[in-house]
């Protein structure tokens, strides 16, 4: 695996990145339909353009396995291919998150509950929840942060 930062111009990446982001969720956000991910679907490449910092992972044979996005202390998106999830590619980006760029905070959908155990695992704790997500919807959040 090769972890890198996607510096300058990110058009190239865009398109595989937000097909790796549908796939991810198709197999992790039970609590979407499949209207709802199309919708959402269409501000990926928009979120993915304006994130500060972007992290892609790499496989050996150079195909695009997860990707995280930053601002800040903030970890902004985390989407791992379905193919690769449990080989420590999620892992691995949060480390670099937290050890090169400073990131300490996360927010998760509270009805995933296999990223809420993740970021458990990795140390983080929950300190705020809201009922609605950031657009307004029915979907709680779950404010979650490292110690300090």
């Amino acid at each position: 695996m090769n972890i890198i930062e996607i510096k300058g111009n990110r058009d190239a990446y865009i398109e595989p990145l937000t097909e790796l982001w549908e796939q991810s969720v198709k197999a992790t956000h039970d609590f979407l339909s499949a209207d709802e991910i199309a919708a959402i679907k269409k501000y990926v490449p928009q979120a993915l353009g304006g994130v500060p910092v972007l992290v892609v992972a790499r496989s050996e044979q150079q195909a695009m396995t997860a990707f995280l996005g930053l601002d800040g202390g903030r970890i902004e998106m985390l989407f791992v291919s379905p193919d690769e999830r449990g080989k420590g590619i999620g892992k691995a980006l949060i480390q670099q998150a937290v050890e090169r760029y400073g990131a300490w905070e996360v927010t998760v959908n509270e009805q995933n509950p296999q990223a809420v155990g993740f970021y458990e695992r990795m140390g983080f704790t929950v300190y705020k929840r809201s009922d609605l997500d950031e657009q307004g919807n029915p979907y709680p959040l779950l404010y979650m942060k490292l110690p300090r």
